[in-house]
């Protein structure tokens, strides 16, 4: 995610796509491929100029390398200093563009890998805590450069098996470092409801957890999707990104130390997400090639 004053973006690149109706259709067959279905999720915010695409492919349309991964008509190069994103997307149901060219650079690349749960099928961890990223869109046409952040999640069983929810956020703090807040329930295991990391990563690339802040209910969403935040004040929806029925994303503010922080925010409901109605949509926004 890079964000600035006026601008933002987020970009996940898929293999096995999680939100993919089509690779879940799959699993039930028994003939599920992750390399058969990865995508370029490319989400836009900008005045005047928002934008969102996810066009799957199949396997035919996507090689991985150590250092590249290519999707179809984009393509991700990692050059042992910036990684390169070139972008050639068009969104659904509206056919809008999005073309241009991405760069990234590290502050510090991180190895640090954490299981989010007991048997350590999922894991997370951030490749770049913090980072300087400059974007150059031709369609639409669009330049800034700013802050941004990249990390990593990967997992070896549908995430239906493993969670209910999670809410998830992040903030860049003054003195350089960022905090993240994962907070993930599974209530229908039982045997432990609720996992919840609290992390600082330095500007110097150390890690260390931070006491958890309380829970605090956020108001619902359009879909009225329920979501909290883990903070010690009062935290105030200053926009809402995305509003689905199954997740959304949203910018938020919170007093800490003296000033207003802002703070990146994310809320999935896997029950949400693999109900037969929802599936059933998906494909509207999410059309796939194979």
């Amino acid at each position: 995610m890079s964000e600035d004053a006026r601008h933002g973006l987020t970009l996940i690149a898929f293999v096995g796509s999680v939100f993919s109706p089509y690779y879940a259709w799959a699993r039930r067959r028994g003939r599920a491929d992750p390399q058969d279905h990865c995508a370029l999720n490319v989400a836009l915010y900008s005045p005047g100029a928002g934008r969102w695409c996810m066009t799957e492919r199949g396997r035919r349309h996507a090689q991985r390398s150590a250092n590249e991964f290519v999707i179809g008509p984009s393509r991700l190069h990692w050059d042992g200093e910036c990684l390169h994103i070139d972008i050639d997307e068009r969104g659904a149901p509206l056919p809008r563009r999005v073309q241009g060219r991405i760069r990234l650079w590290p502050q510090q690349l991180q190895r640090y890998s954490q299981p989010l749960e007991a048997s350590g099928r999922h894991r997370w961890g951030p490749i770049a805590p913090s980072a300087h990223i400059e974007v150059d869109l031709r369609s639409p046409g669009l330049q800034w450069q700013g802050h941004a952040y990249l990390d990593s999640n990967e997992g070896d069983e549908p995430i239906e098996e493993a969670f209910e929810r999670w809410d998830w956020s992040r903030a860049r703090l003054a003195d350089g470092s960022t905090v993240v807040h994962y907070d993930m329930q599974w209530p229908r295991q039982g045997t432990q409801p609720e996992r919840l990391l609290s992390l600082r990563f330095d500007a110097q690339g150390a890690v260390e957890p931070i006491p958890t802040p309380p829970a605090r209910d956020l108001p619902r969403t359009g879909w009225q999707l329920a979501r909290r935040m883990r903070s010690d004040a009062a935290v105030q929806v200053q926009r809402q990104l995305e509003d689905t029925p199954f997740y959304q994303r949203a910018l938020l503010s919170l007093p800490m130390g003296g000033r207003t922080v802002p703070w990146f925010h994310e809320t999935l409901s896997v029950p949400r997400l693999v109900h037969p109605v929802v599936q059933g949509m998906l494909p509207f926004r999410m059309p796939r090639r194979s």
